[in-house]
């Protein structure tokens, strides 16, 4: 394996960096698609080693482009996390192939099972409960299994923009962990305001869900990509926070960074050690060198404990 090419900025030499961020984002994730990664010369330039790297399956992307890119992404040095979205798997058979294929070729072991943004399921599964229970993910040794979370819910969970449904599989999930040997994370939709965020993350705590949350943060982008990712993706109230800046002239034409959210998050996880958020996730909606680069100059480092 090459030298990691890869440096951390030096905290104590940059006053500017805010240490409850810098803590906040220690051992961070990102997300990469097959066609996005292809363009990237070299991850290792980019990221610490040891990040882990969610690999997003879009409808239509092969599976053979799935597991290419995890087998790249694991010999270079990082903890590779490819995506189940289970409306998109025909069937059992299908979900213990892509199995066998991401373990056997890419020595993958740890995944993110989710419906998939689809309208309509393709085969036998709906959700990612089904996934689960189907006891594939055990049988070949995954141990570490991430699901989804909405801190602003989920119209295509809950139509009257409620959180029942979304609360009621969470539920399912923790006490799926309490009654296997999986380590179960929630890896949450992005969102743009700390507020609700941290309401959100409250709640599920005081309904006993134990599960670590891995906060989604869109990374540094245009603010029209975000907004028009934003919509698409069905971010609600913190939306807002977007549409607000939209209207003033002069950020409407500057990069949109996460620095807002992200600190607030920070300083609230600094005075409240037992807050469950636990991790940052990105999502590099404007690239994943500008995202890389924006965690750099934050103090940003990541090498992903087995049990995080």
């Amino acid at each position: 394996m090459a030298l990691l090419n890869f440096k951390r900025r030096d905290a104590s030499a940059s006053p500017s960096v805010n240490p409850a961020v810098e803590a906040f984002l220690r051992d961070y994730s990102i997300e990469v698609m097959p066609r996005t990664a292809e363009k990237v010369e070299d991850f290792r330039s980019l990221l610490p080693e040891g990040t882990r790297v969610y690999i997003a399956h879009i409808e239509g992307t092969p599976i053979q482009e799935m597991v290419a890119t995890a087998k790249r992404l694991n010999e270079d040095g990082f903890a590779v996390m490819p995506h189940f979205p289970a409306r998109i798997i025909k069937d059992r058979d299908t979900l213990k192939d892509w199995i066998a294929r991401y373990q056997g070729e890419a020595n993958v072991s740890q995944a993110l099972l989710l419906a998939g943004g689809v309208d309509s399921r393709h085969g036998d599964f709906d959700s990612s409960m089904q996934l689960m229970e189907t006891g594939l993910f055990d049988e070949a040794g995954f141990k570490r299994l991430h699901v989804a979370g909405h801190p602003e819910g989920n119209r295509d969970i809950d139509a009257d923009g409620s959180m029942k449904n979304v609360s009621a599989a969470l539920r399912w999930k923790n006490d799926f962990q309490s009654r296997t040997d999986a380590q179960l994370a929630i890896a949450t939709q992005f969102a743009f305001d700390a507020k609700p965020i941290i309401k959100w993350a409250d709640g599920i705590a005081a309904e006993g869900i134990t599960l670590p949350v891995h906060i989604g943060i869109a990374g540094p982008a245009k603010l029209q990509t975000l907004i028009k990712f934003a919509i698409a993706c069905g971010v609600g109230p913190s939306l807002k926070v977007l549409q607000k800046r939209a209207m003033d002239v002069t950020k409407l034409l500057l990069p949109y960074e996460p620095m807002d959210v992200v600190s607030q998050l920070a300083d609230h996880k600094a005075a409240n050690p037992d807050f469950n958020v636990t991790h940052v996730h990105f999502f590099p909606l404007g690239g994943i060198k500008t995202n890389a680069n924006w965690a750099i100059e934050n103090g940003g480092s990541s090498a992903t404990p087995a049990n995080a």
